[in-house]
């Protein structure tokens, strides 16, 4: 559960680390609070410096410290209860950033995403994750 001021580290290679909540969108059901799957906006905290070199090329960093950006959860701390009844539970929070189209901004995941999201819509990001859990 992601709420206003919520910190998550950011795990594809669009050249943010950690990013904070600032918004949970069009979730009127649970007050305010985002889970798995739900759409955030977000302000980039600390992202990967910038080289000269780096800039010129296809791979340049795509965010900067300050940028208000969306983004979807993938993991969470908190438990969440699957439709068999098991539950599943991250060990910390985690969000893939998008662009204003819902499309990844990033073109790799490094890490382990919740497998909730095909069933919410997110289909591209699961098929681009290393583990699905």
């Amino acid at each position: 559960m992601i709420g206003l001021k919520g910190r998550l580290n950011v795990i594809d290679n669009s050249g943010a680390l950690i990013v904070e909540c600032v918004n949970v969108l069009k979730n009127k059901v649970n007050n305010g609070w985002g889970s798995v799957g739900d759409e955030i906006v977000v302000v980039v905290q600390k992202a990967r410096p910038i080289s000269a070199a780096t800039q010129a090329s296809v791979n340049a960093v795509k965010v900067r410290r300050g940028d208000v950006r969306r983004a979807v959860i993938v993991r969470t701390r908190k438990q969440v209860r699957r439709p068999d009844g098991s539950f599943i539970r991250f060990d910390d929070n985690a969000a893939v950033l998008l662009n204003n189209k819902k499309e990844m901004l990033g073109t790799r995941i490094g890490g382990i995403v919740s497998a909730d999201l095909r069933l919410k819509g997110w289909g591209k990001i699961v098929s681009l994750a290393p583990r699905v859990v």
